[in-house]
């Protein structure tokens, strides 16, 4: 007999084995999906993970229920891939597998309830609710949930269902649903006897008297000459008519109406056609340089300043690489990067080029899914999660930007990082990774370094443009001085002025979110604070309400101090909607807009933004981190970096890092083009030493500092850091078992172990929160050791009575 391991989408710590019937044997493939069931009840669809005649020791094994594909829909290098980042990233392959897989891959099931005919039908002894459930039923025989509720007319049918269980009336069923479907669209054709031109003149003679059926076939022959296919609906559009006027010319048998299967998401089909553009001298040498680095080493960062024309060189090796027929991967950070970028590459390669990020619905990712398995798309762009998908024959991988921590996956598991994970996965296929950024980021300028990776530097602006002039000017001293207007220095102030006068744009960042970060009682300094989180609430002035942003509960805007009943609550600091607010009062002629996660929600909202921009229709953008990575707009020459204290003040090991690649990237928006741009950096501590690598665009200087720190404290990448957060609804249950597991893990790992404390933010959702850290070296062996004793420990404490509800997660590289 043969058994196959299921992959099933559920977190479990082992894959389980299931027997081959034997009218599957020949068929079953590895990476196909199956229908299982697991228990008394439920049934998945799980993977196919591998094949072989080793039976279970521990338990008897139960039949794959059905074969749901002919082909995989994973190759065997992405279930290699999948377990890599189950065990690197102290997951189970379950929950990689439910982050890869589009939704309406993984099936669903949907409980069926049916009649037990050998109840009969005496239903005198049920309750009124139970009998007419029990009456649907003999009738139809089977009742879905959702049937069972409108029956009853409520939603709590569940306790009803289980009496009937008891009784013996119904019996469940799982059934798995497919939910995928093709999209078709109705193509207008023209039947064959009129195709001949001479049959068309006696036509038109006929429908003199029906001008309207005139019109759709003239608007049908326009529409096939110049497209080569007819939409219906755009037929229907261009002549003006009606379906029922469409449905005439269908009835005298001139049209006809053809169903056809169509792409949800364009592109795909071989490259063809390339449009050549020169490199400048230094491009041309880092191209070399890159090309040379990859003979010698899998790996290679391209440290190249802003505008420097990276993307440029990204287009020539994506060309190489197409021609030789492998596929393409290019990692972009943001969402919001993607149009952009996308508009670029299209110019080179057409629309052969795939997209895939979370704004995707679950019928256009599994068309991208497919595309991308097959071969179809040699060109993919997106964001981290596109690395999951099924490559086939990958051959090169670009993460732009790739300093950028949204690069690490936070929540649900697998907390992956995209960076190191593409590395890995590349050497799967034996493929190359380009990691390109004007700010590395330390761990990887410092494997550069080391020779680990190769390293190419780009140090001059495309076609000779000097780097911005950048100015430090003290708020604390305007203050002061009174010269403020809002939260404008008198020298920004007038900068906008200038820049706008002169037909030119400007960018302002700041890296806060909506109208205040927080409101204040005047009288006795209360400050309103989430129910359900230990953090201040901000105010969100269009919508007239507080908002929590770690767990989105909404609060009306008090109008007195809960705690001394004055009404003295004014908002303090300021984000970027009180920024766009008062720009409108200073610069009421100018066209202002803000680009944050609340103003570009929708699904082409940054994309209709960019374009907005990049035709000139805005000319203030305020913004957050999204204005300031990788964008290229010709006309902005002016940068304004409203509160640089709030970057530099952050609890965290990599402050001064972060704030550097801020700063200097958003900077780089300035003077891409058009002569040299200017960014006025506003800030209280004028001293400090970020701000002067800022100024003068040191990123050597700077690395070097932070390297020398973070080997004194022994932070990466000198270590490989493992955060362990533990949660649980009681405070002091929480403490309890990280203080267990604490004094469990410590005689193992001894001072590398920091903590366990409560965070920054002690409790969110509700959740109370511990954190530990352990530091461990950079020795493969002794971080697979310390990951499988802390497992170890964490089914330890799970295992005892009054922790078995804390919840633990581990976060491997966390960032």
């Amino acid at each position: 007999m043969k058994f196959a391991d299921v992959i099933l989408p559920l977190a479990l710590p082992k894959n389980y084995t299931y027997s081959i019937p034997p009218e599957m044997e020949e068929s079953l493939k590895v990476g196909s999906r199956v229908a299982v069931q697991l228990g008394k009840q439920k049934k998945y669809a799980g993977i196919v993970k591998a094949i072989h005649e080793q039976a279970p020791a521990d338990y008897r094994t139960k039949p794959l229920l059905d074969m749901l594909d002919k082909d995989p829909v994973v190759y065997p290098t992405q279930l290699s891939f999948w377990q890599w980042l189950a065990s690197y990233y102290m997951c189970s392959e379950g929950e990689v597998l439910n982050a890869a897989l589009p939704a309406h891959l993984k099936l669903s099931s949907e409980t069926l309830l049916l009649f037990n005919d050998a109840y009969g039908d005496d239903f005198s002894d049920l309750g009124d609710d139970e009998y007419l459930v029990a009456e649907a039923l003999n009738i139809r025989k089977e009742l879905r949930i959702e049937e069972v509720q409108l029956i009853l007319d409520k939603s709590d049918v569940y306790s009803t269902i289980k009496k009937l269980i008891e009784k013996k009336v119904l019996l469940v069923y799982e059934e798995l649903k497919e939910v995928y479907k093709e999209k078709k669209e109705n193509y207008v054709q023209l039947h064959a006897q009129y195709e001949d031109e001479e049959m068309l003149a006696p036509l038109f003679n006929e429908l003199a008297k029906a001008p309207k059926q005139m019109e759709l076939l003239l608007a049908y022959l326009h529409l096939i000459k110049t497209q080569g296919s007819v939409l219906q609906t755009e037929l229907l559009k261009k002549s003006g008519a009606t379906t029922a006027q469409l449905k005439g010319l269908v009835d005298k048998e001139i049209l006809w109406i053809e169903k056809r299967v169509v792409d949800r998401v364009p592109g795909g089909g071989k490259v063809e056609s390339l449009i050549a553009f020169e490199l400048s001298p230094s491009q041309t040498k880092a191209l070399a340089e890159v090309r040379n680095s990859f003979a010698a080493r899998p790996v290679t960062l391209l440290h190249g300043v802003t505008s420097s024309g990276k993307t440029q060189l990204y287009v020539k090796l994506i060309e190489e690489y197409v021609a030789s027929g492998k596929q393409v991967l290019y990692l972009l950070p943001e969402i919001a990067l993607t149009a952009q970028i996308v508009r670029r590459l299209q110019k080179h390669f057409g629309n052969k080029i795939g997209i895939y990020h979370s704004r995707f619905n679950n019928n256009e990712r599994v068309e991208i899914w497919n595309k991308v398995k097959n071969g179809d798309l040699q060109i993919l762009l997106g964001a981290r999660s596109s690395l999951l998908l099924p490559f086939r024959d990958l051959g090169l991988i670009i993460l732009d930007e790739e300093h950028d921590p949204s690069y690490k996956q936070q929540d649900p598991a697998p907390r992956y990082h995209a960076r190191d994970a593409a590395i890995y996965y590349a050497g799967l296929f034996k493929a190359k990774v380009l990691l390109g950024s004007a700010t590395p980021s330390l761990e990887s300028y410092f494997n550069a370094q080391q020779g680990k990776y190769g390293l190419v530097e780009l140090m001059e602006r495309f076609g000779g443009l000097e780097m911005p002039e950048i100015a430090i000017v003290d708020v604390k001293k305007e203050r002061a001085e009174k010269n403020m207007q809002e939260n404008f220095t008198p020298q920004l102030n007038a900068a906008i002025n200038t820049s706008v006068a002169a037909g030119n744009q400007v960018i302002l960042f700041q890296n806060r979110r909506g109208y205040a970060p927080f409101l204040m009682c005047t009288t006795c300094g209360w400050i309103p604070n989430c129910k359900n989180c230990d953090v201040s609430l901000t105010y969100h002035r269009n919508q007239d309400k507080l908002h929590c942003h770690y767990c989105g509960t909404r609060y009306p805007y008090p109008q007195t101090c809960a705690a001394c009943g004055s009404q003295t609550l004014i908002p303090k600091s300021f984000g970027t909607e009180k920024i766009e607010d008062d720009l409108q009062q200073l610069f009421p002629k100018a066209r202002i807009a803000r680009m944050d996660m609340d103003a570009v929600r929708n699904k082409d909202s940054h994309n209709k933004m960019i374009q907005l921009l990049e035709q000139r229709d805005i000319d203030i953008l305020v913004g957050t981190q999204m204005v300031v990575k990788g964008l290229d707009f010709d006309n902005v020459n002016l940068v304004g970096i409203l509160s640089a204290d709030s970057l530099l003040s952050f609890p965290d090991f990599r402050v001064n890092e972060r704030a550097f690649q801020l700063m200097e990237q958003v900077s780089g928006r300035a003077g891409r083009k058009h002569g040299k741009g200017k960014v006025i950096i506003q800030a209280s501590n004028t001293r400090h030493p970020v701000l002067h690598y800022v100024t003068t665009h040191d990123y050597k200087a700077m690395y070097a500092a932070e390297i020398g720190e973070r080997e004194n404290f022994g932070y990466p990448p000198f270590t490989r850091l493992l955060k362990i957060t533990l949660k649980h609804k009681n405070q002091q249950t929480v403490e309890q078992a990280a203080q267990v597991l604490g004094n469990w893990l410590r005689p193992h790992i001894g001072a590398r172990l920091v903590g366990p404390a409560v965070p920054l933010v002690g409790r969110v959702r509700n959740n109370y929160l511990q954190e530990m850290l352990i530091k461990l070296p950079r020795d493969s062996k002794v971080i697979a050791d310390t990951k499988r004793l802390v497992q170890e420990h964490f089914i330890r404490l799970l295992a005892e009575k009054q922790f078995r509800s804390v919840y633990i997660v581990p976060d491997v590289d966390c960032v």
